[in-house]
């Protein structure tokens, strides 16, 4: 079984199991065909890797035994993190496929797709997939082989590879792993490095029993921030579900905005590399491209979305990229997102400056920011529009990723979601006041029905 609806723009995700399922293992399987088809790769392999989210050992399966029907060889690693999976894609120069629906609900499974070197699908292979999904493909006569491999340890220490992280004084670091599958690679990857752990859920547990898998939510921060404090930590590191994404909390227990961790890594990257490449989304803080150019690198802006932010890494051959999201990407890994590397080098950076990251990020340039808001709507197109008039003749109007309302000095950015069904509004400006009255003037608009 396979509804039309679990195909997104970029990935795959639905819901499993309950009353009103969406998709399950005979859904997977025809996936799996239609992937196989559609990446030409009868005679091939690809890596396959799943996270803790029940049923997904089952989908998996399923999904390998639709792809070896059409001639696929499967190297399955078993359960890994997204970024886990890009490493394993790049390291065998493979097609990788990662079974995880992010931060989205329990209910929900999904799949994520790359070329060889981790590099992203285009969305002409996606709208294929999901043609040949809902296509009865015969098995081939030369069924394709399935063989197990663990490539974690090799995964961490590529990780330790593209960070100096000598002569650190000891750190005390809180992890929330959010019963994710942070708590699958946290100890591969920080165990060797003398890091007093103090982890936060860390049994995968896919049915989410302590918070929310997405830590873009402000409540799903919480926890850290209480064992930041108590402990004294240093910093704390939250991932969200398949742990690609990570957000940081500074000795005070207080959020660090994505857009500050993305300026600090991009000055760091910069002084490794000047004149480099920096990719940011439409979304991120304006203080990331003041740090951009004066540390002598330039800025190129990316379309929201993991798809589109690899390509233009790939593209420009960027150093580095960063998303108001928690989303990090390295050009020494294959371009892909990675939130526990972008951990690494925050503390890396503490440990060459000896400093805490409340006074490395007081030394940005600074904005206030609404934070990202979530509404869910009934016709997102038509409220953009109404938000668009609302704005018109206040500033510059860019509709080529939503709709952006850019002014002297402040934006606001109304957009639709590539994974729910929600429209995410974000504003930005010099001071408190300004965000909160252009907030309030967006969310009327927006929520006007409830």
């Amino acid at each position: 079984m396979i509804e039309p609806q679990i195909f997104k723009a970029n990935d795959i995700r639905g819901l499993v199991g309950g009353d009103s399922p969406e998709w399950d293992t005979d859904g997977a399987r025809a996936i799996g065909a239609a992937f196989v088809v559609a990446f030409g790769l009868a005679g091939k392999e690809f890596v396959l890797g799943r996270d803790m989210r029940a049923g997904g050992r089952e989908l998996s399966l399923a999904f390998a035994e639709g792809a070896m029907d059409q001639g696929a060889g499967v190297v399955d690693v078993g359960l890994a993190s997204t970024d886990q999976l890009w490493f394993a894609s790049g390291h065998t120069h493979l097609p990788g496929v990662q079974f995880t629906a992010s931060h989205n609900p329990a209910a929900y499974n999904g799949v994520k797709f790359c070329l060889p070197d981790a590099a992203p699908i285009t969305p002409e292979l996606m709208a294929r997939i999901t043609e040949l999904a809902f296509v009865d493909l015969p098995p081939v006569a030369a069924r394709g082989g399935y063989r197990e491999t663990d490539l974690l340890a090799a995964y961490a220490a590529h990780l330790h590879s593209l960070v100096d992280l000598s002569g650190m004084r000891r750190l005390k670091v809180v992890v929330d792993a959010g019963n994710g599958m942070a708590g699958h690679t946290t100890p591969a990857v920080l165990g060797p490095l003398g890091i007093d752990v103090i982890g936060l859920f860390t049994d995968l547990d896919g049915s989410f029993p302590n918070h929310p898998p997405n830590p873009l939510e402000p409540a799903n921060l919480v926890d850290a921030q209480r064992a930041v404090r108590e402990h004294g930590a240093d910093l704390a590191l939250v991932f969200d579900g398949d742990a690609d994404r990570c957000f940081l909390i500074d000795e005070h227990g207080e959020v660090v905005s994505p857009s500050v961790v993305t300026a600090l890594i991009a000055q760091a990257e910069l002084a490794r590399e000047p004149g480099g490449v920096i990719v940011v989304n439409t979304i991120t803080s304006r203080a990331v491209a003041e740090v951009v150019a004066a540390a002598g690198g330039r800025v190129v802006i990316s379309a929201v979305g993991h798809t589109r932010m690899k390509a233009l890494m790939a593209e420009h051959h960027a150093i580095f990229g960063g998303e108001h999201s928690a989303h990090y990407y390295f050009r020494e890994f294959w371009g892909a997102d990675t939130g526990m590397l972008a951990g690494l080098h925050v503390l890396a950076l503490m440990g060459r400056t000896g400093r805490p990251v409340s006074e490395l990020a007081a030394d940005l340039p600074h904005y206030a920011a609404s934070g990202e808001i979530n509404s869910t709507v009934s016709d997102p197109g038509a409220i953009m529009a109404e938000v668009a008039a609302a704005f018109s003749g206040r500033g510059t109007i860019d509709t080529g990723d939503g709709l952006l309302v850019t002014g002297a000095d402040w934006w606001l950015s109304v957009r639709e979601s590539n994974t729910e069904p929600l429209l995410r509004l974000n504003v930005e400006a010099r001071d408190d006041r300004t965000v909160a009255a252009l907030r309030d003037e967006a969310l009327a608009i927006i929520r006007k029905d409830r």
